[in-house]
């Protein structure tokens, strides 16, 4: 996700710590959305279909909930002590440095790399398997359903990290606005896509699959391994707490920082799981306990071939614009 920090002013028209700040609502807004609606959100309704009917979309619904309610209180760590014109916190470590202490600064670090880390696979595994998906969906259209279109990852994952080793020498790469942009814009592109098929192939079976108890198993403990994977899944579309200092130290002021970054907060966290809903359920209502892991590189959906092409595109542009910007605005303030 593309973060557009400030600059310095020549002429000394800048904020109380020499960085001028024009974010508004509507970027951080743009911002937030960039940073939650990712590729997770093909894999909700594989989440709902093995929690059922019920927990699913109340799993859904309560992570929404953590997520503001966390988003809510970091928003008034920006700035400590006093929320409106105390000292900044610019990072996320900052904040836990300020308020907890060097221990627990080393400690949340630790765990902040963690997430960064496993944040980074799941970009290179995800950007490979949508290019991947696109070679096996003209396969399969070309040469049938049931052809075996097996092609690697290596090369895909080879080439990601190329692309990365390319972007990562472009000069203030992070502060271009428009990358949070476009991808927005492929997060709204790839998730209507989603939505639009698992809706089509509703009316296209002409009733609603699934169960309350989800995807039935052998026993109760293949039930609540999968059941811990779904909310695993679900858990980790919502990966927006961690970087939310980042985003709002782009902010300008007047009005106060966190006024403004707690109701951007309650609407991208809106349309978010207005999204994560629509996939996830009607994703497990047209396919049931078949619902795949992915619905558009699980190839629940063949045809059209090409707006799955294009769904997988969007996927792979989102990432890969993403990734570099997020190491460097991130990582890069990481110091203890």
């Amino acid at each position: 996700m593309a973060v557009d920090h400030s600059l310095e002013l020549a002429d000394g028209s800048n904020d109380d710590d020499g960085h001028l700040r024009t974010g508004t609502l509507r970027s951080c807004v743009a911002h937030i959305i960039t940073a939650v609606i990712g590729s997770g959100v093909l894999s909700l309704a594989w989440s709902t279909a093995q929690l059922g009917w019920i927990a699913g979309p109340a799993s859904l619904l309560c992570f929404a909930i953590v997520t503001y309610v966390s988003s809510f209180l970091l928003a008034d760590c920006y700035r400590s002590p006093d929320p409106i014109n105390g000292k900044r916190n610019r990072s996320y470590i900052d904040a836990v440095r300020l308020n907890l202490g060097k221990t627990q600064t080393w400690f949340c670090g630790l765990l902040q790399n963690l997430t960064f880390y496993g944040t980074a696979v799941a970009y290179v595994m995800t950007t490979s398997t949508s290019m991947r998906a696109i070679q096996k969906s003209n396969c399969y259209h070309r040469e049938g359903h049931n052809a075996p279109c097996a092609y690697g990852d290596t090369k895909h994952m080879l080439l990601f990290g190329a692309v990365q080793v390319v972007m990562s020498q472009i000069p203030d790469f992070h502060n271009m606005e428009w990358l949070s942009v476009i991808a927005a814009i492929m997060s709204f592109a790839y998730s209507f896509i989603g939505f639009g098929l698992g809706f089509a192939k509703v009316i296209e079976n002409g009733r609603i699959k699934g169960s309350i108890a989800g995807v039935p198993t052998a026993n109760l403990a293949d039930k609540l391994w999968l059941a811990f994977q779904a909310l695993g899944d679900i858990a980790f579309a919502y990966p927006y707490s961690i970087i939310l200092l980042e985003i709002q130290d782009t902010l300008k002021s007047p009005p106060p920082e966190n006024k403004t970054m707690k109701m951007a907060s309650m609407i991208s966290i809106f349309i978010t799981t207005f999204f994560y809903l629509c996939c996830g359920c009607f994703g497990y209502a047209a396919f049931g306990n078949d619902t795949p892991g992915n619905l558009l590189t699980g190839f629940g959906f063949y045809e059209p071939y090409w707006l799955i092409d294009f769904a997988n595109a969007c996927i792979v542009l989102h990432l890969v614009g993403g990734y570099q910007p997020a190491s460097i605005c991130i990582c890069g303030k990481m110091v203890y």
